[in-house]
C-alpha cells in the first residue's frame, strides 16, 4: 500500500492522524499517510514521536523508503520501542525546527545551482551547513560575488512552489535535471518539479520554505577543489 506523502504538498504540516498499514520484519513502521520526509536525494530523514491513543508515545530515529519505487514509508522506531500492528491508529508528529532548518537550506542550495549554472555531481542538506558538488572545468569562484547573488534571490522574497509532470514530459525536457549522480525518482508516472519563480525549476521530492525570504541570511563558507573538474560549496545559515 503507497503511503500518502502530505510533506509533498504542506512542507508546514507537523503532525497528522495516521493509520499503520503493515510493520516490515525489520520493525519498520509503514503508515497510510505521513509527514515525516524519508532519507533521500541528500536530504536526511525527519524524527519524531509516533502518539498512540492511550498517550504513549514511539521515538521515530529514522524514516526511509521501503521499496525501490519509494512509494511506502517506513518509520523505523528506537530500539525497545512497543510493537505495532496494522490496523493500529496513530498521530505522526516530526520534531519541527530541524525540519524547518532543512527546508530553508534545501532552498539556498537550489538558488545556488541557479547561481552556478553547472551540472551538480553530490550533495548534502544539514541543518546549519550543506553543500553543493560541481562539475567545473575552470577554477576561480569568488565567494562574495556568490554570496551577492544570494542575498539577492532571497531578498526578491520570491514564490517557492510545486507541480507534477509526467514522466514522459521529464524525459521530453532533459535540461530541466541538474544532478548527475542522483536522477529524480521515475516508474510511478509523474514527477515532482520545485519552482522558484524567477530563478530555478527542477526535479525535486525534498522539502522547502514558501518564499526565498524565509531562507534568511547564508554564506558561502568554503569552496574546495575535490579533483580536476568537481568544486565543492560549502553554505551555511548565519
Amino acid at each position: 500500500m503507497a503511503t500518502d506523502c502530505l510533506f509533498r504538498d504542506d512542507a508546514y504540516l507537523k503532525e497528522c492522524e495516521a493509520a499503520v498499514a503493515a510493520v516490515a520484519d525489520n520493525g519498520g513502521i509503514v503508515l497510510d499517510r505521513t509527514v515525516f520526509y524519508a532519507m533521500s536525494g541528500g536530504q536526511p530523514a525527519d524524527r519524531g514521536t509516533l502518539v498512540l491513543p492511550d498517550g504513549q508515545t514511539i521515538a521515530i530515529d529514522n524514516v526511509v523508503y521501503a521499496d525501490s519505487s519509494k512509494t511506502e514509508i517506513a518509520h523505523v522506531p528506537a530500539a525497545g520501542s512497543r510493537p505495532l500492528s496494522a490496523g493500529d491508529k496513530v498521530r505522526a508528529v516530526i520534531d519541527w525546527e530541524p525540519r524547518h532548518a532543512r527546508m530553508r537550506m534545501h532552498t539556498a542550495l537550489h538558488l545556488l545551482s541557479a547561481v552556478l549554472p553547472y551540472p551538480v555531481t553530490g550533495g548534502s542538506i544539514g541543518e546549519k551547513e550543506s553543500r553543493l558538488d560541481f562539475d567545473i572545468p575552470e577554477a576561480g569562484l569568488d565567494k562574495s560575488k556568490i554570496d551577492e547573488a544570494l542575498a539577492a534571490m532571497i531578498a526578491a522574497d520570491a514564490e517557492v512552489s510545486s507541480r507534477w509532470i509526467t514522466d514522459a514530459e521529464l524525459e521530453a525536457n532533459p535540461g530541466l535535471v541538474k544532478t548527475m549522480a542522483v536522477k529524480p525518482p521515475m516508474g510511478t508516472g509523474r514527477v515532482r518539479l520545485i519552482e522558484i519563480k524567477g530563478y530555478d525549476l527542477q526535479p525535486c521530492g525534498g522539502t522547502h520554505v514558501a518564499r526565498t525570504g524565509e531562507i534568511g541570511a547564508v554564506q558561502v563558507t568554503q569552496i574546495e577543489k575535490k579533483g580536476k573538474q568537481n568544486r565543492r560549496v560549502r553554505l551555511a545559515l548565519i
